[in-house]
């Protein structure tokens, strides 16, 4: 597409050079600077990519969008406009032929269980025969390729080529998980959302947001960005168990869908029966009452099947057919995993790291704890810590608790451990500055009949330590390879 064409609605900006080039490339990344190639800089947290422009043209970039005009050597034209990140977007979307509208998007936000819901929903998607794309925590994922990613919702740029990806691969729908952080950058700009979906809103990432109030304003940016267009079908759908949904339904003018296990709403669910092989309960709704019975473990995602099926359903899709497919899916990768149930304790995974999401843990795997339930936990660094003593007490609930860092970047480990402590309710429990370590002693303590529960990464793969740098690390693999050597058998991945 030619440059002109694609600046042409940007009104408040200066040229300099000659905009009649050809482009079929963006990026907000220098390595991946060429000819044909936009580059836009920005001033980030800790780098402003405006340095690297020399080192684009060296590459064969022929046109940059910066916020002040620079002394560079070259064949260059600079686009010169006061917020570098929001034309980004904009042409962006108009050079990819705008792809979240040749899509059914479905966005899900929430402080807990997003993960879990945008997954369940490219699973069911996937076992009815249509092609489905997934961004979020666990990565970016077409049909069944996966590609790991660093951010929930990726930098905008970034974003929409995943869009553009979905399209190309003829994807009929994607589902992205949408962070606050991600909705407050302004990475979700110009994303044509046709669903948004809310899980839950409790305390996190207030080092970021400062106050709940600004927290959930952000949250409810998903819902403000359905539009006002009401010739278009769109939905959201929100959870009635959480306070919060109460406001998110006064953001949108679409038709809002609610669910629910304890309160009232549109969407129930009743006499259910839980286990560590999954949960079977009855889906009452408007039109009828559907059993449903799924791998999933513990209360919580009840709500999050739940959220699943109104998710696809609302798009088109008999319920009948997504109930059906539920009982088919596979648990999702690092949320109440349980690891290898031939061992002869019952070791699992979970992302949980709030005081919120560790209690739906623990009241998840409580019923079913044979003898001591032993629970470890780590504490972010340079994250709020305003929760982690919540977060100490919480975790006191178990016989036996281990705190530990949870990539502590450059916060002192000695310090997240003792945050984590302040909250213990008793003493039985020791502190490890060192998470690999802290497992295997979790693992050597455990006998069998006991229950093992490692708490707040899920299956992520490093360990972000001093300078941010990532260093490999996965809790289910250090877990299983002390458990084969205490109790015998087993294999495991590399």
């Amino acid at each position: 597409m030619n440059a002109q064409e694609l600046f042409e609605h940007i009104l408040i900006k200066e040229v300099s050079g000659n905009l009649n080039i050809e482009i079929d490339d963006i990026t907000t990344d220098s390595r991946t600077a060429r000819n044909g190639s936009i580059f836009v800089a920005s001033v980030g947290y800790t780098v402003d990519s405006h340095r690297f422009a020399q080192s684009v043209v060296a590459q064969g970039c022929q046109l940059i969008v910066v916020n002040r005009k620079l002394e560079i050597e070259g064949d260059v034209t600079q686009v010169i406009v006061p917020d570098t990140l929001r034309v980004a977007s904009h042409i962006a979307h108009k050079l990819y032929h705008y792809p979240s509208q040749q899509l059914t998007t479905i966005g899900v936000t929430g402080t807990n269980g997003k993960t879990s819901i945008a997954t369940m929903i490219h699973h069911i998607f996937r076992h009815l025969g249509k092609g489905s794309a997934y961004l979020g925590t666990n990565g970016f994922q077409l049909n069944e390729d996966i590609t790991k990613g660093a951010n929930t919702t990726p930098e905008t740029v970034s974003l929409i080529k995943k869009l553009h990806q979905a399209v190309q691969a003829n994807a009929e729908a994607m589902t992205l998980e949408v962070s606050s952080h991600g909705l407050s950058l302004g990475r979700l700009n110009g994303v044509e959302f046709d669903v948004a979906i809310f899980s839950n809103l409790t305390q996190d990432h207030l080092d970021f947001h400062g106050t709940m109030e600004a927290y959930g304003h952000a949250k409810s940016l998903l819902f403000s960005q359905l539009g006002q267009d009401l010739t278009q079908d769109k939905y959201a759908i929100v959870n009635n168990d959480d306070a919060f949904s109460k406001y998110l339904c006064t953001v949108t003018p679409y038709e809002t869908l609610t669910y629910a296990i304890e309160k009232e709403a549109q969407f129930t669910a009743q006499n259910i029966r839980e286990s560590l092989q999954g949960v079977e309960f009855d889906f009452v709704t408007p039109f009828g009452t559907f059993p449903v019975k799924s791998p999933y473990v513990g209360r919580f995602n009840i709500s999050n099947i739940m959220a699943a099926i109104l998710g696809v359903w609302v798009k088109g899709t008999d319920m009948q057919q997504i109930i059906d497919v539920i009982s088919e899916l596979e648990p999702v990768e690092g949320r109440l995993e349980v690891l290898d149930p031939s061992l002869p304790i019952d070791l699992i995974i979970d992302y949980a790291h709030t005081a919120d999401g560790m209690t739906k843990l623990i009241d998840a795997v409580a019923p079913f704890v044979k003898q001591k339930l032993i629970f470890l936990v780590g504490m972010a660094g340079e994250r709020d810590l305003t929760k982690t003593p919540e977060m100490g007490r919480v975790a006191s609930r178990a016989d036996y608790v281990i705190f530990t860092p949870d990539n502590p970047a450059n916060d002192d480990p000695k310090m997240l451990t003792a945050e984590l402590a302040k909250g213990a309710t008793h003493s039985n429990y020791v502190e490890f500055t060192d998470r690999a370590e802290g497992i295997r002693h979790a693992i050597e303590v455990a006998e069998p009949g006991d229950t093992v529960v490692l708490a707040s990464k899920g299956r992520e793969p490093y360990q972000i330590m001093p300078g941010h740098v990532k260093v490999p690390h996965r809790d289910d693999l250090i877990g299983l390879e002390a458990a084969y050597q205490k109790f015998g058998g087993g294999h495991h991945e590399n």
